[in-house]
């Protein structure tokens, strides 16, 4: 019989797939969750208190000897992550970077727009960025599931932060900041122009 999952911060569609052992794709485009894909549109970007079915799992049956010894591996689909690095607009380009997880680390290098792809595992709630070498680098604390949706206040100050703008004092001041540097009417407010263009900026 399905189940209902209350979504906590840190929970995306890869994480509770993980945890139901469950495809996401598979979690993601159930027919009970129509409503919710509707909403959120983004498997990444889930809410606190959004409501998830998981359906039951379907057995699977492999014909084998009684008399004999058999190795079954779970598979275990990866998350996909693509993070782009600024400096005052600028993409940062071709610079190296090590991504640090809890059991393994992924190093590479930007290409010319800023941007690095990588998989980690759906399970993943946090990692360590080092960018650049050993003579000059910064690091970066991510927490990965922790974006809320963009139509809430919350998702809002998080991506003006994650943008660099200051939101701890005054909110209002960061959206006329961002607004005027876009070339928007600098009116504090926030609609959809504003959700459009934060959106195109930050990627989510």
């Amino acid at each position: 019989m399905p189940t209902q999952y209350t979504v906590s911060q840190g929970d995306c569609f890869s994480s509770i797939a993980a945890q139901s052992g469950i495809p996401w794709k598979k979690l993601w485009l159930h027919p009970d969750n129509a409503d919710l894909r509707k909403k959120r549109k983004d498997p990444n970007v889930l809410y606190p208190g959004d409501i998830v079915t998981i359906p039951d799992k379907t057995l699977k049956e492999e014909l084998c000897s009684t008399d004999a010894c058999h190795r079954f591996v779970k598979h275990v689909e990866p998350t996909h992550i693509k993070i782009r690095l600024l400096l005052d607009d600028q993409p940062r380009a071709s610079i190296a970077y090590e991504l640090r997880l809890a059991d393994h680390s992924i190093k590479g290098t930007t290409d010319g727009d800023g941007f690095f792809q990588a998989d980690i595992p759906p399970d993943a709630t946090s990692a360590v960025l080092v960018v650049g070498d050993e003579n000059f680098h910064d690091i970066y604390e991510l927490g990965f599931g922790t974006l809320d949706p963009i139509d809430t206040d919350s998702g809002i100050r998080g991506r003006l932060h994650a943008l660099g703008y200051d939101v701890d004092d005054d909110v209002q001041a960061a959206v006329r900041a961002f607004q005027s540097r876009e070339n928007l009417d600098p009116n504090g407010n926030v609609d959809d122009t504003l959700r459009n263009k934060l959106k195109e900026r930050f990627g989510q």
